[in-house]
């Protein structure tokens, strides 16, 4: 079952997680959306996050979810960016893809079923 979640990043400079690797790379709106996007649909980034730790194979596989039906769209509003995500990924992997991509410089403002 998807579900829809909205996300607000409020200073999107400083949208950036720990590791400049793992981390957005976008400034634009279209660009967080495009970059959240493929982070649900696709492994590349749990990937990525994977091979930098101690011990890679005792990784909680659980965290490599993917749904390739996974939408973002975002709107600039002011100096801010509000990404709207329908996904179907479990609410654990959605956060820790989140905190991958932007660290703790967004807010989650509601969650809804899809």
């Amino acid at each position: 079952m998807a579900t829809r979640y909205y996300i607000r990043l409020n200073d999107p400079a400083n949208a950036r997680g720990a590791d400049a690797d793992l981390a957005f790379k976008s400034g634009g709106a279209e660009g967080f959306a495009s970059e959240l996007e493929d982070a649900l649909r696709t492994n590349v980034l749990f990937e990525r996050w994977k091979a930098k730790q101690e011990d890679p194979d005792e990784v909680d596989q659980s965290l490599a979810a993917v749904d390739l039906n996974s939408v973002v769209t975002a709107t600039h509003k002011d100096l801010q960016i509000d990404l709207v995500v329908v996904t179907s990924v479990p609410g654990s992997v959605f956060k820790h893809r989140m905190k991958l991509l932007a660290g703790s410089n967004w807010q989650l403002s509601d969650v809804k079923a899809a």
